[in-house]
């Protein structure tokens, strides 16, 4: 089942005492944030909707400003927790693109049908991502997300269709 809410960045701490917060952006632009007016805030035991009053940049993060929180104490205790955006505001997807969150948990099965495992993690290495499947016996083996190995991937179905390249399980 698709998440009808995706995750654009996690509060790592405040920032200064007038209630800003530095956020990791888990989203490939931080610039991102400017575009928002508003984010939901998981505390883990509900969602509350902040609208974010300004935004700034430092280094790879986002510092922003809630409305309403104006002070440290207000926001502290929100450090660690996600921030989530409607899917529907999502960044649009090139073709042959897909959210992370989309991807973890699919079956894994090779070009001849055969039950390869499920997907775990995506790892983030800059040159192309890397798909993390565990394999039944409990292995864990790296797919480089490249269309000569990653051949199909099919949310109706949960499942995706792999190309073992030579060489690869030997690792």
């Amino acid at each position: 089942m698709m998440e009808d809410t995706l995750r654009v960045g996690v509060i790592s701490s405040t920032h200064g005492v007038r209630g800003e917060v530095k956020v990791f952006p888990t989203t490939d632009d931080v610039t991102r944030f400017k575009e928002l007016k508003e984010v939901i805030l998981d505390t883990g035991k509900e969602q509350k909707i902040l609208t974010i009053e300004h935004v700034k940049f430092f280094k790879n993060m986002a510092i922003l400003k809630f409305k309403g929180y104006d002070n440290i104490n207000d926001i502290e205790i929100y450090k660690g927790k996600d921030l989530l955006i409607p899917r529907e505001q999502a960044v649009k997807l090139a073709p042959n693109e897909n959210f992370i969150v989309d991807l973890i948990g699919l079956k894994v099965v090779t070009e001849d049908g055969d039950t390869f495992g499920v997907m775990t993690d995506v790892l983030q290495t800059g040159a192309n991502d890397v798909y993390v499947v565990e394999t039944p016996e409990g292995k864990e083996v790296l797919l480089p997300a490249i269309p000569s190995c990653i051949l199909d991937v099919n949310l109706e179905t949960s499942t995706m269709t792999v190309h073992i390249l030579d060489g690869l399980l030997d690792l």
